[in-house]
């Protein structure tokens, strides 16, 4: 007997509104569309959705049959879908904010972000995520650019009465922004002058603030960015006993890495941080 074919995720239809640029190297795209009333709250503050770039000339119009278009469709003319963090989105007016890294004019979600228009169509799926902050933990937050979104939507949904420190690693000064924190959270951005330092933030991590024994709850992680960058800061959490159960933490790319090349080798022991 077949298995049942596995249900395609709802893909929702959108035109951008806005673009703003926060930092010289972080644009926010805001997209609009009456279907994003049905998009699903799933309680996490890492709710990432999918992006799909289908070329009109091949692709139809969407909702995208994926499959049919990978089984069909030569190597050059494939699908293109790249994974975002959902900034914020607001259902009851139609909104949704995506946060990009850019980085020159190589890619394809970054380069489309930095030259969208109002108009531009938009066509997203999902959301998927698996982290929300305990309210009763000391909190640990660590990444650069590419984990911001999820780590200022989690600073904003703690309690006022949280606390704990986040980490953010960033390659310029001009690229800091304000946060909203819970006051006994503390936010601390940090400049690598050396991009091939990939302990940097490791070594913040190791030597910064952490909890005194009984002066909070449990410790609770959440650590994502560059591949090489996440690794030092797993071996750091191991060192200091902080149970699997209670860290987030994954790579969202890798130095030297395309995103097609970063992603196969996910499945490869290079890939893996665990």
């Amino acid at each position: 007997m077949s298995k049942p074919r596995r249900q395609a995720p709802s893909q929702y239809v959108l035109a951008v509104e806005a673009t703003e640029w926060l930092t010289p190297h972080l644009v926010r795209v805001i997209a609009a569309g009456d279907s994003l009333a049905g998009f699903a709250d799933n309680g996490h503050t890492d709710a990432y959705v999918k992006l799909l770039f289908v070329d009109p000339e091949v692709g139809g119009e969407p909702p995208y049959d994926l499959a049919a278009l990978r089984a069909t469709l030569p190597p050059e003319r494939q699908p293109v879908v790249r994974t975002y963090t959902v900034r914020w989105v607001d259902r009851s007016a139609g909104r949704l904010a995506i946060d990009f890294v850019t980085h020159g004019d190589t890619g394809v979600a970054a380069v489309w972000a930095a030259r969208a228009v109002p108009g531009d169509r938009l066509v997203v799926s999902g959301p998927g995520g698996a982290y929300t902050p305990d309210p009763d933990a000391w909190h640990l937050l660590a990444g650069d650019l590419s984990a911001l979104p999820a780590i200022a939507a989690a600073l904003e949904a703690l309690p006022g009465r949280a606390s704990g420190v986040a980490y953010l690693e960033v390659g310029d000064q001009a690229d800091i922004l304000d946060l909203k924190c819970p006051e006994q959270v503390t936010a601390h951005w940090l400049i690598n002058p050396d991009p091939a330092d990939t302990a940097f933030l490791a070594r913040a991590v190791d030597g910064g603030q952490w909890p005194a024994a009984g002066a909070a709850g449990p410790v609770q992680v959440f650590a994502h960015g560059e591949r090489e960058s996440i690794k030092a800061i797993r071996k750091v959490l191991h060192e200091r006993g902080i149970p699997r159960e209670r860290i987030s933490i994954s790579g969202y790319w890798a130095r030297g890495r395309t995103e097609d090349v970063f992603q196969a080798e996910k499945r490869e022991p290079i890939g893996r941080i665990d």
